[in-house]
């Protein structure tokens, strides 16, 4: 760093000038005097910061708990920002989580290609938010934010202005897909996506996909309209497969869903929920215009994750029953971080969204299940498979201990003879040692 001349010329007065005319007890207190002086100046003048160019910031991560006693450590948010095994969104709602899930699955890397499009949906319409997520995966990877009719929230603005939406090329194209009425950044094309209910919005988004994909999508999801719970996973999927999600009623089955089923004659239909959701009778009315559906159906909306992500049909189903997968855990109680989290389903380590009912502790299905598939090495840990969870929310939504619980389950285990050799040296036991076994798993096929 060099000094400034007028600096360097005012020490040449005191080294030299000074002494030659004032005492020692006189140019103590000018000198002292002086420094207080300089070291203003060179504030002032940014010398020490570097100027604007270098300007440092200091960031915080903020991670909200009920928990004081697992609140993060530091500034940085460990161990509850990520672990070994999980990373976590850690929004205090979904408008937070989706902000968040769209950049980190949107780098601004120099050879990536722009972000065509988005989608917004109301901050109170689930089901349009579980619909738009099949938009998120490829090839258009739209990511699903989150709006309000009077304005644009802070994180969805900052978010829209990073990703910097291009709207693609040719007629009827936008940068900003918008459902719910809710408000767009101005600057940004949109076009509305039209609907008064759950089933006509997700029918005007099934058009949508198919006009900006050209093409017919292999498979159907008829989700629950009513139970966000058992609609959920849904959203995970149709980020991965680009199949579309319809709704229905307990027992209607709405016009809107029958006319988009009437469209996709050659699609396999797959009804999502037992038939407490949706019953036999709307199945019934689905198969009428359909040909006929299958359904993927476990009781509780926790044990119906699990099911679907286990759950294979040929080309339809995540079949997770095996270790070396992404997943996303988020919590039953808010539903729109299933739109939230689609991206990461269908990016990175692509992966099912499974769900838990309380933050504090992990339900026992999704203990064993992340257990039964937990990763293992017989002699060379580098060379294994690896499992990852991303988390939604903050503690308020999954608290630390269930997230240190998760990346546990999550860790890679020797078994066999470096099983043993573990044991002897007081290592990490294998998986079904102590434990436990796993019980029978909702969709498990064996």
């Amino acid at each position: 760093m060099r000094v400034p001349k007028f600096l360097e010329n005012a020490y040449d007065w005191v080294r030299y000038d000074l002494p030659a005319k004032y005492d020692r007890r006189t140019l103590a207190i000018g000198g002292a005097a002086l420094a207080v002086l300089i070291v203003i100046v060179l504030a002032v003048a940014g010398v020490f910061s570097g100027g604007p160019e270098t300007e440092t910031r200091v960031v915080t991560i903020a991670v909200k708990s009920d928990n004081a006693q697992q609140a993060p450590v530091g500034v940085l948010g460990f161990p509850v920002v990520a672990t070994r095994n999980t990373t976590r969104i850690s929004g205090s709602d979904p408008t937070d989580d989706a902000a968040a899930a769209a950049l980190a699955t949107h780098p601004p890397a120099p050879a990536a290609p722009p972000v065509q499009a988005a989608v917004m949906v109301g901050d109170d319409d689930w089901q349009a938010g579980i619909a738009a997520s099949v938009l998120s995966g490829p090839p258009l990877r739209a990511p699903v934010l989150i709006g309000q009719p009077g304005g644009v929230p802070d994180p969805t603005s900052q978010a829209l202005a990073q990703l910097d939406p291009s709207g693609g090329k040719g007629k009827g194209v936008a940068a900003v897909y918008v459902a719910d009425g809710v408000a767009a950044p101005s600057g940004l094309k949109e076009q509305a996506i039209p609907g008064d209910s759950p089933a006509a919005i997700a029918a005007s988004i099934d058009e949508l996909r198919q006009r900006l994909l050209r093409n017919q999508p292999a498979h159907v999801v008829i989700a629950s309209s009513d139970d966000a719970g058992y609609a959920m996973p849904a959203a995970a999927w149709a980020a991965r497969s680009g199949d579309p999600v319809l709704f229905s009623g307990r027992d209607e089955v709405p016009e809107a869903t029958l006319s988009a089923l009437r469209r996709h004659q050659g699609a396999a239909v797959y009804i999502l929920g037992p038939a407490s959701v949706i019953s036999k009778t709307a199945e019934q009315q689905i198969d009428k215009v359909s040909g006929g559906s299958q359904r993927v159906g476990f009781p509780g909306a926790v044990q119906n994750s699990i099911g679907f992500a286990r759950y294979s049909d040929s080309s339809f189903g995540w079949n997770i029953n095996d270790p070396g997968h992404g997943m996303v855990v988020a919590n039953v109680d808010r539903p729109l971080d299933a739109a939230a989290a689609a991206s990461l389903s269908s990016s990175g380590k692509w992966g099912p969204l499974l769900l838990t009912d309380t933050a504090d502790t992990l339900p026992p299905e999704l203990r064993s299940f992340l257990l039964d598939i937990k990763p293992g090495y017989e002699s060379d840990p580098t060379r294994a498979v690896y499992n990852h969870v991303w988390l939604m929310g903050d503690a308020t939504a999954i608290g630390a201990e269930a997230q240190a619980e998760i990346d546990q389950l999550a860790e890679l285990a020797p078994v066999g003879g470096a099983a043993q050799s573990a044991q002897a040296s007081g290592g990490i036991a294998q998986p079904g040692g102590a434990e436990g076994e796993p019980s029978q798993i909702p969709g498990k096929k064996k």
